[in-house]
């Protein structure tokens, strides 16, 4: 079964980008969704395995999906056009890749997800995306 990744972006050029790459690396995508209210509910009615964020969708920031998610011990990371430092230091640590991203960059941030959720096993084999 193929693990199940929510994909919270308001940009829809982005998001189709990033929907179509995860469908290339064998992912099933939830989503996307643009707004922290559907993305709160899709945690809430929906099950996946991992989450990619934008922090700013539409003028709020998605730190209550990213605390939903850290409540349900969901892997997420944010996909956004922040650096690091820009982020609260409570969510530093979820800084995954700064837009534009390669979409190797991009399946190497799934791996990493996917291995903490495991418990540091290594993912399973994925095609590779070109650069």
């Amino acid at each position: 079964m193929s693990p199940r990744v929510l994909v919270v972006e308001d940009e829809s050029l982005i998001a189709m980008l990033v929907e179509d790459g995860l469908e290339t690396l064998g992912y099933e995508v939830v989503g996307p969704v643009g707004t922290v209210d559907a993305a709160l509910r899709i945690v809430e009615q929906t099950p996946f395995d991992l989450a990619l964020l934008d922090i700013n969708l539409g003028g709020k920031q998605s730190f209550p999906i990213a605390e939903a998610l850290e409540s349900r011990g969901i892997p997420y990371v944010f996909l956004t056009g922040y650096d690091r430092s820009s982020l609260p230091l409570a969510f530093q640590h979820r800084f995954g890749l700064q837009k534009p991203f390669r979409m190797s960059a991009l399946q190497q941030a799934l791996e990493k997800l996917q291995g903490s959720k495991r418990g540091g096993n290594a993912p399973a084999h994925r095609p590779t995306l070109g650069q």
